[in-house]
């Protein structure tokens, strides 16, 4: 059975989860142990001559535990041919030979490295005739019916709930059908179709009832972008309009999440309401700050009743009154808004979350894509600009990926009749944008771009972030395009980071030797280059800890498109006016292969400036109901220690 190294999953998460929920730090960790339970039931099986019929689930999710299987297999000897295999689902229609397609996904994540029998994998059938679907339906229950049912089943969960393809309004008695897809699961899924109107409509899903007479259940969910799902999930009513709620209701479920995905549970958020705690600074503030939200209050309005009827009667107790507590929270928060995002120079800098001196510093802001830097800090990244500061920006990779076809055949195609109607004869640069626009007029759902294509929509996204760069006022040797290693792929799967990215980054770093850097802490990225991309940062900074520089640089994490930082985490919160506002805008809309129809927006059906000014606008209001002064938008940030 599951045990998180923390032991967080014992005793009093009852109070307020209605079913097993197990923590780990990370995701890696969690896939062992994962990986582990599954080994064992194999090889239990196997000692009693017995078939191990797994149920397996695609998505993002499952990718550590498949490797996991894979090294087990590999370097211990795990077999697996004792196991038979049902997956949950498949896109209708889908050619399994499709990139998209989940017979395409287990094979090269599992099934090929393992001695799986062929015939014992069983994945829906994407390619029947719509009359033949319910037929091979109830087909595919009876087989595993037949083999006494699903021993241990796999879930990811969807922004909404779903669990398989068993959308919202599922009933807990579904069987395998054929199902229309959310629209929020549709647009989560269109970065792998390279839009919306590219994305599959319907799929085949194994049925809740199925799942439910699973005899175990794991349910796997890793970031900050599923807590809120896994929150109402595991503490909410059973709904279904949830279905990932159904699993309160089996015997044997049990949640396993990383620490982001576990982030809003009642007794990592407020844990104070689940049992005795140890009042340290930080979390006094995250205590005091959420009640002043949650009662819709100025911090400075907050009374020793409030305190005692929201579960904080100990604090009140080790700290009290409420009116100390509040001025010294208070306080706290104000000194994290500043104007001087590189530090007001010949200021006392006590209180301010940036060093005074020295008063021009060098600057370098790590942009994972070539949008990141202006969407995510473009009005800090303006403002150190404007102040003096010696600003570099890094692009690090060329975000070739979320550029859609049409964008780079009008591109090609411009470059091919330029080349046409000017005479100009450069028959390599005429040989690759024929080659390019050629393969983009006939390009297959299934086709992965060529060489040709992918560097002509790196061309495309480095113009753009070089025009934005221009705007914010920088000359062209402080832009620096890094175009990592780990993302050339062509495709969403990345490679993993080698010691190439980290170098680049390290060489750059060295060159700059930076007073401030400026990282994307923005781990909800559905695609998952942020996490990388930081992880290429943080070591390279681990590296140079030695040298002299860096005992004069900071290390400052924004947040991108998708999420924000907690009120209680933000160490330095840049404020901007109106015309700021304006300004940040008008840089974002430089980046025009993102504009309108943008490929990557996860869930979420705002363009990318849109979330931006309303993120912004939220967080300065924010601070507005907590009793400070109004701005029209503000810019947050946390220092990482390193």
């Amino acid at each position: 059975m599951l045990k998180s190294s923390s032991d967080k999953a014992t005793g009093f998460e009852k109070r307020f989860e209605n079913i097993g929920t197990v923590i780990f730090e990370d995701s890696v960790e969690a896939s062992k142990a994962v990986a582990q339970e599954i080994a064992d039931l194999i090889k239990s099986k196997e000692k009693s001559k017995q078939m191990c019929v797994l149920g397996l689930a695609t998505g993002s999710s499952p990718k550590g535990l498949y490797a996991e299987l894979v090294r087990l297999h590999r370097e211990e000897g795990l077999s697996f041919k004792n196991v038979v295999s049902f997956n949950l689902d498949e896109y209708y229609p889908m050619e399994p030979d499709s990139v998209h397609s989940y017979v395409r996904f287990m094979n090269e994540l599992l099934f090929n490295h393992i001695d799986i029998l062929p015939e014992n994998c069983n994945i829906p059938d994407g390619t029947l005739a719509k009359s033949e679907i319910s037929r091979y339906c109830a087909a595919y229950e009876a087989k595993i019916k037949a083999l006494g049912g699903i021993d241990l089943q796999i879930l990811g969960i969807g922004g909404n709930g779903h669990i398989g393809f068993n959308e919202s309004g599922s009933l807990q008695n579904s069987k395998t059908r054929l199902v229309a897809l959310d629209h929020i699961t549709r647009v989560a899924a269109s970065a792998d179709f390279s839009g919306l109107n590219k994305t599959p409509r319907t799929a085949i899903t194994l049925g809740v009832k199925k799942i439910m007479k699973a005899k175990r259940v794991i349910l796997m969910a890793w970031g900050e972008g599923k807590a809120a799902i896994i929150k109402s999930s595991t503490e909410g009513e059973v709904t279904n309009k949830i279905p990932a709620s159904f699993l309160q209701e089996h015997s044997n479920a049990t949640f396993v999440l990383n620490k982001e995905a576990s982030s809003k549970l009642t007794r990592i958020s407020t844990p104070w309401l689940v049992e005795k705690v140890k009042w340290t600074g930080d979390m006094i503030r995250k205590a005091v700050l959420g009640l002043a939200l949650h009662l819709n209050k100025p911090i400075l309005m907050l009374t020793d009743p409030d305190y005692i009827e929201n579960g904080m009667s100990d604090l009140l107790a080790d700290a009290g009154p409420s009116y100390d507590i509040n001025i010294r929270i208070f306080n706290d928060l104000q000194n994290t808004i500043t104007g001087w995002p590189g530090g007001k120079p010949k200021a006392d800098d006590n209180k301010r979350p940036e060093r005074a001196a020295p008063a021009k510093k060098r600057v370098l802001i790590f942009s994972p894509h070539p949008d990141d830097d202006i969407i995510s800090m473009g009005g800090t990244f303006k403002r150190l600009q404007d102040q003096g500061h010696d600003v570099h920006v890094a692009y690090q990779t060329s975000g070739n990926i979320a550029v859609a076809d049409d964008e780079a055949l009008r591109f090609s195609s411009f470059v091919c009749d330029y080349n046409e109607h000017f005479k100009i004869d450069s028959p390599i640069a005429e040989s690759v944008f024929d080659e390019a626009t050629d393969f983009l007029k006939n390009k297959k759902s299934s086709d992965i771009d060529t060489p040709a294509v992918r560097n002509i929509k790196g061309l495309i996204r480095k113009g753009e972030a070089r025009t934005t760069s221009y705007f914010i006022g920088l000359k062209d040797e402080n832009i620096h395009f890094l175009n990592l290693p780990f993302y050339e792929t062509g495709t969403i799967e990345k490679k993993p980071i080698g010691e190439a990215d980290i170098k680049l980054t390290m060489d750059l770093i060295e060159k700059i030797k930076p007073h401030q850097i400026y990282a994307a802490g923005d781990l909800a990225d559905p695609h998952g280059t942020h996490k990388v991309c930081l992880d290429v940062i943080f070591e390279s900074v681990k590296r140079l800890k030695p040298k002299p520089f860096m005992d004069n640089c900071w290390v400052w994490l924004y947040r991108g498109a998708w999420q924000e930082w907690g009120i209680d985490e933000i160490e330095m919160a840049v404020p901007m006016g109106p015309d700021q506002v304006k300004d940040k805008r008008h840089g974002i809309f430089k980046h025009q292969s993102q504009k309108d129809g943008v490929v990557f927006q996860g869930a979420d059906s705002r363009e990318f400036w849109q979330r931006a000014e309303d993120r912004n606008r939220e967080t300065a209001d924010m601070y507005v109901l907590l009793g400070l002064a109004r701005y029209a938008a503000m810019e947050a940030f946390v220092r990482w220690k390193y």
